[in-house]
């Protein structure tokens, strides 16, 4: 008996079909109309998809996914909403900027599907319907920024279409997820003065560039030579102090060594013979300086019997002898102090 009913039904259902003609229903009746199932009493709803039921001709319900029984002839599918992700491409349109460039601009609209009896009775076609409202929004938001924050900007201005979008489209049912501008194209004069001002820009930043370069290696030098200066007078200051202790101490180790030998030379005069010794000494030092008198200057002073070997010989001797002769200075000097050397020891008194 379910059987004949359900065909019997589905009979009088295609023969209603039938009786209503096409020329009476709007095309986006037909493109509905298209795609709707068919009332078979027993229906299997497929995943991600709401299938809004009117039962004549009122809203009756939503079938959830899986099994659903409907009563023929009562019940009709209406609607048969997706609820997964919808991608909807915003067609190229013209917008002008706050300077007054315009622009070509597309982008591409994500959005889902919330409430599926708001989007079936709220709207007549939500696609068209959020599709004209992304590019009446995209037009007031690009008239709000300048050509040059239109580039930069681009996060922001997508964030703000989509927060447009939901505020318009809550009574639909429809939740817009996020917008992506897919290009943007500028008149062409526009683009030569935006390519010009970016080889300007550059330029600028090269220039700057190379003169930080060029005052950075300025600076170095400088700082280099000062301190090459530095460290050339600290090495100049500790070699002339070097040089003075060196010079300091030859000069000490002379003195020493000076009165080392004058304190051995007054020894050996003080031996028995030493004037004599001291004598040919100095004799034969008059004789060396004599040779080599015309050595070291050109200026030469000689005695007028340079030819007689003999008499210079002489001479010499002569030298020699009155050197040799103690004088009497030296010799009451020295009795004096052999004096008390011979007198006889004192003797003690007692005292009385």
């Amino acid at each position: 008996m379910l059987r004949t009913l359900c065909q019997a039904g589905g009979a009088v259902f295609k023969n209603s079909q039938r009786t209503v003609p096409r020329l009476w229903l709007t095309p986006i009746q037909q493109r509905w109309a298209s795609r709707l199932p068919m009332n078979t009493v027993v229906l299997f709803v497929p995943q991600q998809e709401a299938w809004v039921i009117q039962r004549m001709g009122r809203f009756h319900r939503i079938l959830k996914p899986g099994l659903n029984f409907l009563i023929p002839i009562l019940d009709q599918v209406r609607y048969v909403q997706s609820l997964k992700e919808i991608v909807i491409d915003i067609p190229e349109q013209s917008a002008v900027s706050q300077d007054n460039v315009t622009l070509q601009i597309d982008g591409v609209l994500f959005l889902r599907i919330l409430d599926p009896f708001k989007a079936s009775y709220g709207v007549e076609d939500p696609e068209y319907a959020v599709t004209q409202l992304a590019q009446t929004t995209m037009r007031s938001e690009l008239g709000k920024l300048t050509l040059d924050k239109v580039f930069r900007e681009r996060e922001s201005l997508n964030s703000n279409m989509v927060h447009s979008i939901n505020q318009a489209s809550d009574d639909w049912g429809i939740r817009c997820l996020r917008y992506e501008i897919k290009d943007i194209q500028v008149p062409p004069r526009v683009k030569e003065s935006m390519q010009m001002q970016v080889e300007a820009e550059r330029k600028k930043r090269a220039t700057v560039l190379e003169s930080e370069g060029t005052r950075e290696a300025d600076i170095n030098i400088a700082e280099g030579r000062k301190q090459a200066q530095i460290l050339a007078s600290e090495g100049q200051k500790a070699e002339q102090i070097n040089k003075a202790a060196g010079e300091a101490s030859a000069v000490l180790a002379k003195a020493e060594a000076k009165s080392k030998a004058i304190r051995l030379l007054s020894d050996a005069l003080a031996e028995q013979n030493g004037n004599a010794a001291a004598s040919l000494s100095v004799a034969e030092q008059y004789v060396s300086a004599f040779s080599n008198l015309a050595k070291e200057c050109n200026t030469v002073l000689l005695p007028s019997n340079t030819g007689d070997v003999s008499g210079m010989v002489a001479q010499a001797m002569s030298i020699y002898s009155r050197l040799a002769k103690p004088s009497p200075k030296i010799e009451s000097i020295k009795m004096e102090t052999d004096e008390p050397n011979e007198r006889p020891p004192v003797q003690p008194t007692s005292a009385q």
